[in-house]
């Protein structure tokens, strides 16, 4: 989910959570984020379909994670609340599980925080990916995650608004080296080989939202689960990640890539403490 790099309340600019709520049939958006949107898909129709894969890629990940005994999930760019987000996926898998939801953005948080009524299993932090550590603390302290124990790490959509200057890859590695082994790394990303075209004339487009878009090849967002071992199939076009016996429409079109990595159980581990 975006990652905007500009603080407060902007109705002037179009944002990238406002966009995929609209794509998603949402009303949490402005007319200039419908603008936006058209422009995006009138080139490339099938990015609608890119944002109800990747909440489909959500669930699928998200129960795979609780089947593996997680009970535990940290989403940060959790974006505007709709059906079916990371806690809701969980608990259908298993009553024990708990979530913190991080986000940089006002509205986000203004929504998330208004519509959590889930005392004790859902907590709302404010948070900046670019500065994970103080995101770690504040998951830790205030809202309770335990990281000795494991804990599923959500990143849905949303490191690829981080430029190669914010060095996404160090972002997530010291994410992962704070939770305790057996923890999950939850991942999709814009694709910027299959579908080139469409890749280059999306990120043309986000240049004038609030939040650039930073598509990437394959090798690089296998790059993100150094360390980690790699749940079958690896990393694929999101609408095949253990998708097997689902309907597929159009999954040859849709240019995301999405993957799940645990963390080797052994070793040490180092990272905040509640």
């Amino acid at each position: 989910m975006p990652w905007s790099r500009l603080s407060g309340l902007r109705s002037d600019l179009p944002h990238p959570a406002r966009m995929y709520d609209h794509y998603l049939n949402g009303k949490n958006n402005f007319a200039i984020d419908r603008s936006a949107a058209a422009d995006v898909l009138a080139p490339a129709p099938e990015v609608r379909g890119m944002a109800f894969a990747n909440r489909a890629f959500l669930r699928r990940a998200v129960s795979f994670a609780a089947g593996c005994g997680i009970r535990q999930f940290l989403d940060i760019g959790v974006g505007l609340p709709t059906a079916g987000d990371t806690y809701e996926c969980a608990v259908l898998a298993t009553e024990e599980a708990r979530a913190v939801y991080v986000d940089n953005d006002p509205l986000v948080l203004a929504h998330a925080r208004a519509l959590s009524t889930r005392p004790g299993r859902v907590h709302v932090a404010e948070g900046d990916l670019r500065d994970p550590g103080t995101l770690l603390e504040r998951a830790a302290g205030r809202s309770g995650l335990d990281f000795r124990r494991p804990v599923a790490v959500v990143l849905t959509a949303v490191l690829h608004y981080l430029s190669d200057a914010d060095d996404p890859r160090s972002v997530v590695g010291e994410l992962m080296a704070a939770t305790a082994p057996g923890s999950a790394l939850v991942l999709s990303h814009v694709a910027a080989d299959l579908r080139p075209e469409a890749a280059r004339a999306t990120a043309e487009t986000y240049r004038l939202s609030t939040a650039p878009l930073f598509p990437r090849a394959l090798r690089d967002v296998r790059a993100f689960f150094t360390g980690l071992s790699l749940v079958e199939p690896g990393v694929v076009p999101i609408s095949t990640w253990r998708a097997d016996r689902l309907p597929r429409p159009h999954a040859d079109r849709q240019w995301m890539y999405a993957g799940v990595g645990r963390k080797p159980t052994g070793g040490a581990r180092s990272g905040p403490r509640a």
